[in-house]
Formats: structure tokens, sequence, C-alpha cells
């Protein structure tokens, strides 16, 4: 059988981006720092490697050197298996060294891209020193917090000098460093591409330094600043960054099975269609809490609490991570009736329905770090919230201690008060917080249970004043824990969870006792 041949086809392309699609400007964009996200299927982990591949061969030789990080070894194994697929058909030589020691393309010409995994701020010791141009982060969501990410910006140079280090030929029997067109090689560029998909735990950040900066597609800019010593000279640098994403409907190789399929699989998750087919950054799938969030129910507008209602707060402390302060108002049975602007409204929530009605969240600006306040200072913030809840009337009855991070209590040296006597000076009590065997376990059922009461009407339910911003931004995104999907991921931003875990925990001892019945099977 002849086989057939199209003539528009260019057979001695191992691999070209999709033309006017996320690939193609995923592979030329000139932005140092890259974010290819979106739905399973647009060819996100292909772009990564292609992106290396494409400075092969071109003169850089060892200068050019690369490495791609996963969180765990295991899931490198579709870096490596789609990197032999195509590196190979270059011909090149390109050689794959598999040993643990290893793990790394090597190219005959000096190249090296290497692929590696990192969990911790202390795995980066291992690099501290070393240069690589590219950096690669597959699925950067993977990583609760950007510390990492920050980390490895040093090792993000090269040392290329394109007069010295250009390869030199003969030309008239001299030795120039000069390429065949007689000019020196332009710099390495320094590259940053990471894929990613818009949950994990580190959703929160990714989304804050990349999406929430500027509009999908569109590179930002920033200028830095600095004064060189040794030029003695002030120095402007434009940093640029780019979100781009991807869709599986670009790529017309993919299976239409496969994609409808695919489609089926998220039919009944609202959330999980978000995030796979759309690549919506305003939801989260597979997580905690997010299958029994519902905003429309959940998040309340401001209301005055009635003056029968028990009113406390809960508290996990926090100095280089956040603090989180909650004050709760914990309905009797009776009707809520408040004015919206318009007309009088009314309604009665079930008995033992936990409302939270003010937060206070020591955040900093970079993610998941706090604002290292002294225990007095939080104390006397405390205490100044509180006083403007019965100055605007929102609140008409004293408000009780509570329960809060039993680290408070931790004596660290003997003639020191400790964060609990502290607060105590300022008129801010709390009470312990259950940290008993399982209390994790129940705390999360617990809150499903309220959040599904809330749904259903039935029974004690939970609810967020929409000036609860923080809590209403955090909540919903809560990732599991990857090794324990009975708990939360307590590597992610779970701060204020733990203060509402504190509170729905202190609120519901006789549901706890059946629930640790239940994990003790």
């Amino acid at each position: 059988m002849i086989q057939q041949v199209d003539p528009n086809v260019d057979y001695d392309v191992v691999w070209r981006p999709l033309p006017g699609t996320s690939q193609e400007f995923a592979i030329t964009t000139p932005a140092h720092h890259t974010l290819y996200y979106g739905a399973r299927g647009p060819g996100k982990t292909l772009c990564q490697l292609m992106r290396f591949r494409a400075r092969v061969g071109l003169g850089y030789e060892s200068y050019w050197r690369g490495v791609i990080f996963d969180r765990e070894f295991k899931h490198l194994e579709d870096l490596v298996t789609q990197g032999n697929r195509f590196f190979h058909k270059f011909d090149d030589g390109v050689e794959w060294k598999k040993s643990a020691s290893d793990y790394k393309w090597v190219w005959p010409t000096g190249e090296e891209l290497l692929l590696r995994h990192v969990k911790q701020k202390e795995d980066y010791n291992s690099f501290h020193g070393h240069e690589y141009p590219y950096l690669g982060w597959n699925e950067l969501t993977k990583w609760s917090t950007p510390d990492l990410y920050d980390l490895f910006m040093s090792v993000n140079r090269s040392s290329f000098q394109p007069n010295l280090h250009t390869p030199h030929q003969l030309v008239r029997g001299q030795r120039n460093y000069l390429t065949l067109d007689g000019k020196p090689l332009p710099p390495i560029p320094l590259e940053v591409f990471s894929t990613t998909n818009s949950s994990g735990p580190g959703r929160n950040w990714v989304k804050k330094r990349f999406i929430d900066v500027v509009e999908p597609g569109t590179i930002a800019r920033k200028e830095i600043r600095y004064y060189d010593e040794f030029a003695q000279k002030d120095v402007v640098v434009e940093r640029t960054q780019v979100a781009i994403f991807g869709s599986f409907y670009e790529n017309p190789y993919l299976d239409p099975i496969y994609k409808a399929g695919l489609i089926q699989s998220c039919e009944a998750d609202p959330n999980k269609y978000a995030s796979w087919i759309e690549g919506r950054w305003d939801v989260s799938e597979g997580g905690a809490i997010d299958d029994l969030w519902k905003s429309d129910i959940h998040v309340i507008s401001r209301r005055p609490i009635p003056a029968g209602w028990k009113l406390d707060r809960s508290f996990d402390w926090g100095s280089t991570h956040p603090f989180a302060c909650i004050w709760w108002a914990e309905a009797n049975g009776e009707m809520m009736q408040w004015w919206d602007g318009k007309t009088f409204r009314e309604w009665t929530p079930a008995r033992g329905s936990l409302i939270a009605i003010q937060e206070y969240y020591g955040s900093g600006i970079k993610p998941n770090t706090g604002l290292k306040m002294s225990a007095k200072d939080i104390a006397l913030g405390i205490v100044e919230r509180e006083k403007a809840l019965q100055s605007e009337k929102w609140i008409h009855q004293r408000i009780q201690s509570g329960p809060a991070d039993n680290q408070i209590r931790d004596v660290r040296e003997s003639d020191v008060e400790t964060i609990e006597q502290k607060m105590a000076k300022e008129g801010v009590i709390w009470t312990k917080s259950d940290k008993s065997a399982g209390s994790r376990k129940n705390g999360l059922q617990l809150m499903r249970d309220r959040l599904q009461a809330s749904s259903l009407r039935e029974g004690p339910a939970i609810y967020f004043m929409n000036n609860c911003t923080s809590c209403i931004e955090t909540l919903p995104i809560l990732p599991r824990d990857p090794d324990n999907l009975d708990d939360v991921d307590t590597d992610s931003e779970d701060h204020l969870w733990d203060a509402v875990r504190y509170r729905v925990l202190s609120g519901n001892n006789q549901y706890v006792t059946k629930l640790q019945s239940r994990w003790n099977r």
C-alpha cells in the first residue's frame, strides 16, 4: 500500500505550536514569567518542554541549562514520557539519563534540562549557587506558598557573555568570537515558565500574583530601580509577566470522544466544570468544602444581632503567619429583624446556628505571611473592633470569651508572660480550643454538616456576613490534605479556617461525641 502524502505538511518539523492558539503565544511570548493555565488538554506540558528545546543547538552550549520542578518525584513521569517521545525525534543525539541522581536530558552540544522535585524551603539548599536561565514549575498551585518560587529566583541567571562565549570560528586565519553571520549570539533570556490549573493549595497566591494583576494574555510590566555600586549608576530594569489561558477546544489532535468524556464527567459538578473546562479562578474543585459552599446561601448581608443571642469570638494565633479572629452570633430561635434600606426584613435561622459577624485577619502583603504584631497590639485591635460593633449598633450585648489556639498558653520562659496573659491584661480573655485526637477531622465534618444544614434549612447552620471578606475568599477554596482526605491541608492558608474550626467544635459537643465514636470504629 502506498502511503498518501499531504503536500501541506512539513514532515521535517518535529513539533510546532498550533497557529493562532494559546500554544503559539506560550512559545513566543517575551515575558520573563509565564503562567500557562487552563483546562485539561491544550498541551501545557509539551509547551513547557518545547520552550526550553527551542534554544538547544543555537550555540549557547552548556550555558543554556534548565530545570523543571514538581512537588513529588512520581509526578515527573508525564514530563519524562512526553520529553522522550518528542526530543529523540530531532535526531540530535540527545540522551535521557534516568538515574535518580541525574534524571535529565543532555545534548551533545552541552545543553541540559533537569527534572527535580522540591517540597519545602530547605530543598532549595541543594540548588544554591546553581545557574538555570530556564526555570519550569509543573502545576504551580501544588505549592501552598510562593516561598520556593521566590527562592529559586536567585538561580534564574546566566553568566553567558555574548562577546566572550559565542562559539568561535576561524575567520581569515584569526580566531574570533563570532557566529556564522559574523555577529555574537544575543544574550540568554531568563525565563520562568509555569503550568497549572485553577485549583490546589496554592490557588490563592497564584491567582493574586498572576490572574488578578492584568487580563489574561496581556503582558504586565513593572520597573525595578536600583543603584549599581560597582558601575556607580542608577539602573532601571523592566520585568514582565503574562498569564495565558489554554483550552482543549484549541487542540484538534484530541479525540472527540475524550473531549465528550471530559465534559460528561463535569456535568454533575458545576465547580469542576468551571475549573476543568473553563479554567475559571473564582471557584474551587476537589476541596474540603467547595462542593457544599454556596455564596447565595452562606453569605448574607450585614444586619444587627438581636439582643438575646449569644456573642463570642474565636482566635488563631500567628506572628510570621497570619492571625485570625472571628466574632460569632449564635441564634437562639428568635426572629431577626432589620431595615435593608427599602423595607423591613425578617429571618429566623435554626436555634444553634452560627453567624460570623466580624473578622480581624492579620495577613501581610505576601500571601500566607503575618504582620508580626505583638500580643498586646492584637488584643487592642480586638477591643477597638468590639467597641465599634457596639457604637455602630450592630450588637447590643456583651461579647463573651471564646476558644483560641492553645499555643497562646505556651510557657517559653518562666519569667516571661504567655500570649494569653498579655492579651488578658487588655481585657481579651479566651477559653481552650478542642485539639484532642480526631478534632481536625471532627471539625471539618461538623463544618460540612452546618453548610449542608444552611442549604436544607434544617438544624444548626452556618453563615458569614458579607463584611467577613477574608473568610469568604479563603474558606471556599480550602484544599484537602492529599495524604489525609478527611482533613484540610495544613500547608495552605488555613488560619481563618482554624478559627472557624475552634468555634464549630466548641458549639457542637453533643455532635462531636457521635463523630468521635464514628472515627474510632
